[in-house]
């Protein structure tokens, strides 16, 4: 959906509850989709860790600790879309767009608490090996796998774009490995009677459970401490500029951050060159943040060092641009 600005004499004034391109819309299908996913995932949770109880098997605890994981992820997806629309008001003029980031963050470090959890009990059965029932290990597995599929299959269904829903798609995959190991753990153990599969296997479920923990705790902490995008960095905002718009001497104070995946605001000083149009400047250095580097609000300010000679005297020049903010 293309996003319309408005350079009329009221551009200051800003709207937030517009779809961006980049940010697909939050459809009541992804919210319908999510809810289900949810409620699925979380139900056969409770089913796989009383499975895992009754079986005594660690790789299906550990699973049921992935699918836990999902469940959280699918539910604080879901609170996101519905806060998400709640709109900005004076004291939080972006709204609640940053609800994900902070969901992400509290999903990671209970990610991180499970992974503890099995490589303890792991170790624990390595040093001395318990009885694992391997039928209802293979049946809760089977079970655990085709509710995976189904869920995975639902939730790839039409508009896959959103970030709430690639990741859930991502957790379910995750998921669907767990419960393909935990039926080849109870391969074993039925043919071989070797039970520390079992254990060895939940390590490497929990490895995985780690890598997706990892990944989301980087990238939740690195839009919470107001990092910039990976490709629009202040030091290449500014080259960029200087190298493609004319009347540009230098640029300064840039300070480029992200309110949450795939939202990203700049905030920069432009040193014009003498005589150098500010109107026109402002404008294209605003187009290019946008169209280039995909900075949803730039706000383009005149740096005045050393700038007397500039044509002052044009009627539309400082006073509408100097803080012109999208």
């Amino acid at each position: 959906m293309a996003h319309q600005h408005d350079h009329g004499p009221h551009a200051g004034h800003h709207h937030h509850d517009h779809d961006h391109s980049h940010v697909p819309a939050v459809t009541g299908e992804n919210e319908r989709k999510i809810l289900i996913s949810f409620f699925i995932i979380f139900g056969f949770m409770l089913v796989e860790a009383i499975g895992g109880l009754l079986s005594g098997s660690l790789a299906l605890l550990a699973d049921a600790g992935h699918m836990l994981t999902d469940a959280i992820a699918l539910g604080l997806a879901y609170a996101a879309f519905r806060l998400g629309r709640r709109a900005a008001d004076s004291k939080r003029s972006f709204g609640y767009a940053r609800f994900e980031v902070i969901a992400g963050l509290i999903n990671a470090l209970t990610l991180f608490g499970i992974v503890g959890f099995i490589l303890y009990e792991a170790i624990a059965r390595l040093r001395e090996p318990q009885p694992v029932l391997a039928g209802w290990m293979f049946v809760v597995a089977v079970i655990g796998m085709l509710v995976n599929l189904f869920v995975l299959w639902f939730l790839t269904r039409g508009d896959t774009g959103h970030v709430n829903v690639k990741g859930a798609v991502l957790h379910v995959m995750g998921d669907l490995l767990g419960s393909v190991g935990a039926i080849a753990a109870a391969v074993v153990i039925w043919f071989t009677g070797w039970t520390p599969i079992d254990p060895v296997l939940s390590v490497f479920v929990s490895l995985l459970i780690l890598r997706s923990a990892w990944s989301l705790l980087k990238n939740t902490l690195h839009i919470l401490l107001e990092g910039a995008p990976d490709d629009a960095g202040a030091e290449r905002i500014a080259a960029h500029l200087k190298a493609n718009v004319d009347g540009i001497e230098d640029v300064g104070h840039v300070h480029v951050w992200q309110i949450t995946s795939g939202r990203a605001l700049a905030t920069l000083k432009i040193r014009p060159t003498a005589g150098a149009d500010l109107m026109a400047l402002t404008t294209q250095a605003e187009q290019i943040l946008r169209s280039e580097f995909d900075i949803e609000h730039p706000t383009v300010g005149i740096d005045w060092t050393g700038t007397e000679s500039c044509s002052l005297d044009r009627p539309a020049a400082p006073s509408g641009h100097i803080g012109h903010s999208h």
